[in-house]
């Protein structure tokens, strides 16, 4: 037994001394004695490690081991004690000599250790001769569980080609049992299928590559590895997963040409961009590794173009230029295919390319009519006569030399008015003078026609540029508004003038100023040309009177530089202004305005002034006009309306409430039947009349009221249940009768209102209105 087994059990029985019935017994004097002698004694738990193997199912309980007291004197005076987990179902023990046996099935996957506790005590007296001590069985494990791959089936992806040794993946089983003892747990990996490709280490279960694969033969093994426990000794359990090993492409593979020959045609009509035809690289390997673009060599390259579609590999052969038949008829081209990414650990295996000659034939076509040149530019001068020649256009049948081309003019009337075409020749002529001011470039389409075959047509542009000739004068370039003050000085300038030239200039215009011959002696004005197309004009004498000279006519000469040079008269008026020195524009344009009017400041007053007097007077006028057009009756009649508004008596009284039942008027329950209504306009005339004779009694009374209670409700364009009805019928009670005018035949002009003067002083107002009115009517 250790030491701290030892020393526990010396604690506890120190504690356990005091309640023992023998010291209770003895006499204080002696409790010196007792603890020697507890000291003294020499006790201790004698036994070896106690295991109990798993998965025994006993028929006997099975010795496990045994308990011993260094106190048992094997006289059958001391008494063995179990208590714990298990203790007397699981685990029994033999009370005599200590031994301990296990009577059911243990399983250490579900508890691998067992704690109890054990204790001697004196049969005679049932004290304990040695304390508790607590001790553990522990299950001792046997191979009862299988190795399991949780992870599986394993994928694993490991490039083409890749070395020998290159690691792949790695695959790890469990074992249930007990690693710490015995082989239970210890597996051990193999390679049941998967050979020569692939390996696996026993201990780790990483598999690697044994040998290099290519994909392009095989891209993907199934490999089977075994794990079994006890490492591999006879009588262990094994398991087996499954590894799918996908081998990924690389770029091993050059692409090659289906054929090594390729025949193609293309029509000499074809426009370009036309596809003439397709080639196609096989290519082993995939995706990107199998991305090719494709070339061509050599001049063909000129007249031919080759793009890869992406998609499906393919070169697909364009025409770049139109190709003729009558000039070659066979072209020999060279394509090649070269793959987009290249891996250079493959280089050494040779150039990733291709090569294949195409052999394309130009096919013949009656083609339209071609003119030497695709642009004409011709020139002729403006003012040319008509007929003048402008220039010549030449087409001809590529096909046949010989076959006759037709010219024309296509395009807008106006050029047909201007130039025609000799249709057998090309020649092109005008057919009216062109002016280059109005048009500098005409552009005219010129079609050329296949006699044999009118389908076959072709366009020529040509532009004509009109060729400038100095046929116009120079010319101010604005009207100018010149004024000159009265008492302007001697060589003060008034006025800077500009000129513009229609015709175009290859040197630029300059232009000469100067005056007018006739002008040049007895004019009280200069002109100084400022040699920069500008001149200026100067008052040659000082003093001026507007009373005597309003204005002056300066004819002024304008020269250009053209070929021929051409001049021009033009004149500047130059009006006498009302001022000292300086010119004021606004005020010398009033002041001729109303020098040619005739009139000065004061009187054009006076005439604003008889204007706005006569519009004074016209709006009152309008205005008077206006207040006689309102009604004199108008403030009566709202005199009269608002004490109608404001009328307090009553009718009949109570009378006109009782004649009929009001609440079959308020009802929303009514069921409504659709009736259509009646025209009763006939009716109502003779049953008012009725009405004034009857009580609300009457049978008639009652009728016309039902009625019109039904109406109401059965007609879906009547008012809802809670309006206003009117009725033809008054309550007998009212002593001015019924004022009602339905069914009347007669208007108001026609009847009397007389007898509202005799109804009394509430109705004086209403007698007055009606008489007022009727005297006015007459």
């Amino acid at each position: 037994m250790n030491c701290s087994a030892l020393l526990s059990v010396i604690l506890m029985l120190v504690q356990l001394w005091p309640c023992s019935p023998s010291v209770q017994n003895h006499s204080a004097q002696n409790t010196d004695q007792s603890f020697t002698a507890v000291q003294r004694v020499k006790r201790g738990w004698v036994w070896e490690p106690l295991f109990a193997t798993e998965e025994q199912t006993p028929t006997v309980p099975v010795y496990v081991g045994q308990l011993k007291s260094d106190l048992d004197k094997q006289d059958g005076n001391l008494k063995y004690i179990l208590t714990g987990e298990g203790a007397g179902s699981i685990f029994i023990i033999d009370e005599n000599n200590g031994e301990i046996y296990v009577t059911q099935k243990l399983d250490r996957e579900k508890k691998p250790f067992y704690t109890l506790r054990a204790q001697a005590i004196n049969r005679s007296t049932q004290l304990p001769v040695e304390p508790e001590s607590e001790f553990i069985i522990k299950v001792r494990d046997v191979n009862d569980h299988e190795p399991q791959f949780l992870d599986g089936p394993y994928v694993a992806t490991v490039p083409e080609m890749s070395p020998e040794g290159t690691s792949v993946t790695q695959v790890t089983a469990t074992d249930g049992d007990d690693p710490s003892y015995g082989n239970s747990a210890r597996l051990l990996y193999s390679l049941i299928q998967g050979q020569p490709y692939f390996s696996v280490e026993p201990k780790t279960g990483v598999i690697r590559m044994a040998s290099q694969m290519d994909r392009e033969t095989k891209d993907q093994y199934l490999v089977i590895i075994q794990a079994k426990d006890m490492v591999g000794q006879a009588g262990a359990f094994s398991t087996t997963a499954t590894v799918t090993i996908n081998l990924s492409d690389i770029n091993d593979n050059p692409p090659k040409f289906q054929q090594r020959l390729y025949y193609m045609s293309v029509s000499e009509e074809a426009p370009v961009g036309t596809t003439v035809g397709k080639v196609f690289a096989e290519d082993s390997d995939i995706g990107e590794n199998a991305a090719m673009n494709y070339f061509i060599e050599g001049n063909s390259s000129d007249v031919f173009d080759i793009i890869t579609n992406n998609e499906t590999q393919e070169g697909i052969i364009l025409l770049k230029k139109r190709v003729d038949y009558e000039s070659k008829r066979r072209y020999s081209i060279r394509a090649k295919v070269v793959n987009r990414y290249i891996d250079d650990r493959f280089l050494k295996e040779g150039p990733f390319e291709d090569k294949t000659i195409v052999k394309i034939n130009v096919e013949d076509a009656d083609e339209p009519p071609v003119f030497t040149l695709e642009n004409y530019v011709m020139e002729i001068a403006e003012g040319a006569m008509s007929g003048s020649l402008v220039g010549v256009v030449t087409a001809r049948d590529p096909d046949n030399d010989d076959c006759p081309v037709r010219y024309s003019i296509v395009h807008g009337m106006h050029l047909k008015r201007l130039f025609s075409i000799n249709e057998h020749n090309g020649t092109i002529i005008t057919t009216k003078p062109l002016d280059r001011e109005i048009a500098s470039w005409h552009n005219v389409t010129v079609t050329a026609t296949e006699t044999r075959n009118p389908e076959k047509i072709s366009e020529a542009n040509v532009y004509i540029q009109v060729l400038d000739v100095n046929d116009h004068a120079p010319e101010f370039a604005k009207y100018y508004e010149t004024f000159v003050c009265e008492n302007a000085v001697s060589g003060q300038l008034i006025q800077s003038i500009s000129a513009v030239d229609q015709d175009d200039s290859a040197e630029g215009h300059h232009f000469y100023f100067s005056l007018a011959q006739e002008a040049t002696n007895n004019s009280r004005f200069t002109v100084k040309d400022n040699q920069d197309n500008t001149a200026g004009i100067f008052t040659a004498k000082g003093g001026f009177r507007r009373q005597e000279q309003f204005s002056f006519y300066l004819p002024i000469l304008i020269l250009d530089n053209g070929t021929p040079p051409l001049t021009s008269t033009n004149t500047l008026t130059i009006t006498v202004c009302d001022c000292d020195t300086e010119v004021n524009t606004f005020y010398c344009r009033y002041g001729a305005f109303m020098y040619a009017m005739g009139l000065s400041t004061e009187a054009l007053v006076a005439v604003l002034a008889c204007i706005l007097i006569l519009l004074v007077f016209f709006l009152a006028i309008v205005a008077i006009r206006q207040q006689r057009k309102k009604s004199p009756f108008s403030e009566k009649m709202e005199e009269f309306r608002e004490n109608i508004v404001r009328y307090d008596d009553e009718g009949g009284g109570e009378e006109d409430t009782e004649a009929f039942d009001i609440s079959a008027l308020r009802t929303r329950t009514v069921v409504r039947t659709h009736k259509p209504r009646k025209k009763v306009t006939t009716e109502i005339h003779s049953l008012y009349r009725q009405s004034l004779q009857v009580g609300p009694d009457s049978a008639i009374f009652r009728q016309f009221i039902s009625e019109k209670l039904e109406e109401a409700n059965t007609d879906p364009s009547a008012p809802p249940y809670d309006s206003l009805q009117t009725y033809a019928f008054e309550g007998t009670g009212s002593l001015a009768g019924s004022l009602s005018s339905l069914g009347s035949n007669v208007s108001d002009a026609d009847q009397s209102y007389d007898y509202l003067t005799d109804w009394g002083p509430h109705f004086k107002q209403l007698a007055g209105m009606y008489a007022c009115h009727r005297s006015v009517e007459d």
